[in-house]
């Protein structure tokens, strides 16, 4: 039994060895997350300006927010 498990062990491992990631493999995918990375890092870029161009400015001290005029009430005559 144990000569089995110490097989299956072996062979299991050869399969992980044989199935890895190459060197190569494994520069291209860096590389790839790179350009990923900063294709997102321009978008984002790229939206937060077109976020800033599209919203105008405001003078918001122009604005007295404490001062609110109520409607007009009209009385009715009897």
């Amino acid at each position: 039994m144990k000569k089995a498990l110490i097989a299956g062990l072996l062979g299991l491992s050869v399969l992980f060895v044989a199935c890895g990631p190459k060197g190569e493999d494994a520069d291209k995918k860096k590389a790839d997350s790179i350009r990923v990375a900063d294709s997102i890092a321009k978008v984002k870029a790229d939206s937060a300006a077109a976020a800033a161009a599209a919203t105008p400015a405001v003078d918001t001290t122009k604005v007295d927010s404490a001062k609110v005029e109520a409607p007009k009430v009209e009385e009715k005559k009897k």
